[in-house]
């Protein structure tokens, strides 16, 4: 499992001639970083006819080396280490491992994992590198799949075990070899380094979306990003959100032939980086291996159950748990007087998260958990009194 920008752009070849070609029967294609699957309507384009086409479009497209592509150059915002990724970071510790290798910081992982001297060696490599848009969709919501076109840009990560249950929408993270921008808020695995504008505008994208798309990247559009503060990044958000400004995106192309003939130029600094990065990633594997990473992890201890029967007070309303979970947060406390639906705690479970709320006016009477619980369904949370009995 090679990353092969040839095989891609053969990808995208193939998937072009099909699209102009538009043979009845053809349902959808779909391009990815080294495959292109076709859904077809076996009504209208049979199997042997199918495999017929497209040995004749291998037939004519070029030759690989001479397949140059529109390749647009995006330049975003990112607000390096956004406060966004520290919550990341924080709920993941607070109910999902606290002992992560990845954590506290996953820039000081990155930093480790690839064998350079400091974060500011990760943060320059970064904003120095133009990422190639390899794949749109990555699990969803036109997010890219991107690399470094200088293979000494391309850091390489592992990914959240198990996965985060939150992400900040537009936030940026390392997986793999692949730089991912984050569509919405939603769980995710990849290493957080910041945050940037949408790439995802729902019914109404904003101008800096061609035509009208509700994604904001093409294939082999050119990321480059530059730094802004996460005050800067509300404000450019914010303008974006209301058409006073447009992103910074230029035309231009991308040639596989001229690509080749720069990593031939540097043939043998590439080199010298991968054996670096190649040696400090091993190093890591084994530190995880010598601290018990790979063993199996014992699932969590529910929370046991207390065989004491719960008086409650007159008027008084018992908030139990909808399903088996983690409490994330717990956003109240006795004495405090709640209105209906006012959240009382979140949880989260199978990378959701669940927000219990309170079931009428009243006062909160007892709160019977704490953050980082592991709960069962039904287990008691908080104790609201009526305001009419309070």
């Amino acid at each position: 499992m090679t990353l092969d920008l040839a095989l891609r752009m053969r990808v995208h070849a193939l998937a072009e001639h099909l699209r102009a070609l538009s043979p009845r029967g053809l349902v959808d294609s779909t391009p990815g970083v080294r495959s292109l699957h076709l859904h077809t309507d076996p009504a209208g384009l049979p199997l042997r006819t199918l495999l017929t086409l497209l040995q004749e479009a291998e037939d004519h497209l070029p030759a690989t080396a001479e397949l140059t592509v529109p390749s647009r150059e995006v330049h975003l915002p990112l607000s390096w280490d956004d406060p966004t990724v520290d919550e990341a970071i924080a709920r993941y510790t607070a109910s999902i491992r606290d002992d992560a290798p990845w954590n506290p910081s996953n820039i000081e992982f990155i930093r480790r994992i690839n064998g350079l001297d400091s974060a500011d060696d990760v943060r320059r490599m970064v904003f120095d590198a133009e990422y190639l848009v390899l794949g749109l969709g990555d699990v969803y919501l036109g997010a890219p799949a991107a690399t470094p076109l200088d293979p000494r840009h391309r850091l390489v990560t592992t990914k959240y075990n198990p996965a985060r249950t939150w992400t900040a929408e537009a936030g940026v993270g390392i997986g793999g070899s692949y730089l991912c921008i984050y569509g919405m808020e939603s769980p995710g695995g990849y290493q957080l380094i910041g945050r940037t504008v949408p790439v995802w505008g729902g019914l109404r994208p904003p101008r800096s979306f061609a035509d009208g798309t509700p994604w904001l990247l093409r294939f082999f559009d050119r990321i480059v990003w530059h730094p802004v503060s996460p005050a800067e990044l509300l404000d450019i958000r914010a303008d974006l959100a209301a058409e006073r400004t447009a992103l910074d995106i230029r035309p231009g192309t991308f040639s596989l032939a001229g690509h080749e003939t720069f990593l031939r130029e540097n043939a043998d600094s590439i080199a010298a980086f991968r054996a670096r990065q190649a040696t400090a990633f091993e190093a890591e594997r084994q530190a995880w291996e010598k601290a018990g990473e790979f063993a199996p992890r014992p699932a969590p201890e529910p929370r046991t159950a207390d065989s004491t029967p719960l008086t409650l007070p007159p008027g008084g309303s018992l908030v139990e748990a909808p399903l088996s979970s983690t409490v994330w947060k717990v956003r109240t406390e006795p004495g405090t007087r709640v209105e209906p639906g006012q959240p009382l705690l979140v949880l989260e479970a199978m990378k959701m998260e669940v927000v219990v709320r309170a079931p009428a006016h009243g006062i909160v009477a007892d709160v019977l958990v704490t953050a980082g619980e592991q709960i069962d369904a039904g287990t008691p949370l908080a104790v609201v009194v009526r305001e009419e009995a309070a």
